[in-house]
């Protein structure tokens, strides 16, 4: 079962003539139950794919489905609906409330739709995560790797149908960073969720299913089940393409999150 379909994705920022292009016409369908990796050089469109893909962004032209949900179709209310109650997200920035217990935070998607935790999935979340011992602790109380399995909880605790995640070991360190790697995985192969990751970084890509490789806006390959070092060779070819082209790289705008 395909769990997300975009097609002819474009997106750009500014106004003319001053208008940069982010997406130029993107296809993706990724399959239920799947961890995909989202790479390019800077400045490729990956994050903008992302927050368009989440429903953080919106599109100037084209589709996105999430399952039987077209959100490009979706009026505003509708789509922070649909964000609250079927999607999660992680981040770089843990984005913990600071004033929150662990469990607090973890739990407040659930309460912002009325909803309370199903007990035997909350308690298989924790468990997954290893934060049994963290509940009552408040974010300035955990380390960086705790914070972010609290953020991890946090997304997967509404049963998402998909886990967007932006660079998400990119406040980590390299140890901690593979733990996370291991618990996204995880959450895959245990809970069958669907997981989205953009990454700059060929080893984290490499423990995914499967990698996406955007150059300049467009989709530019499909890597199934890759090595570390198949990535960085085709990232390297990418960039020399770039610097033969002349392409001018451009920064992604941040996304209102």
């Amino acid at each position: 079962m395909t769990m997300i379909a975009a097609a002819g994705l474009t997106k750009s920022y500014g106004s003319e003539p001053h208008r940069v292009p982010a997406l130029r016409g993107v296809d993706v369908a990724i399959p239920q139950g799947t961890f995909t990796a989202v790479m390019g050089p800077s400045g490729s469109g990956k994050s903008t794919l992302l927050h368009c893909l989440s429903g953080l962004d919106t599109v100037d032209a084209g589709t996105v489905r999430i399952g039987a949900a077209e959100i490009t179709a979706l009026s505003e209310r509708a789509l922070t609906r649909l964000r609250r109650e079927r999607v999660g997200f992680v981040f770089q920035a843990f984005n913990l409330l600071p004033t929150l217990t662990a469990r607090e935070n973890i739990v407040l998607p659930l309460e912002l739709t009325g909803r309370r935790p199903e007990s035997g999935h909350f308690d298989a979340v924790v468990e997954l995560l290893g934060l049994a011992d963290r509940l009552a602790h408040r974010p300035s109380e955990l380390s960086g790797g705790q914070a972010q399995r609290v953020a991890m909880a946090r997304a997967l605790i509404t049963r998402p149908d998909v886990v967007f995640a932006d660079e998400p070991t990119g406040n980590l360190d390299r140890r901690t960073g593979r733990e996370l790697l291991d618990l996204l995985r995880r959450s895959v192969s245990d809970l069958g969720q669907t997981v989205v990751m953009v990454t700059h970084d060929p080893a984290a890509a490499a423990r995914t299913d499967r990698v996406l490789l955007l150059a300049d806006g467009r989709m530019v390959d499909d890597l199934v089940e890759p090595s570390g070092a198949e990535i960085l060779r085709r990232l390297d070819e990418l960039d020399e393409l770039d610097e033969l082209d002349g392409t001018e790289v451009h920064p992604e705008p941040e996304a209102s999150r």
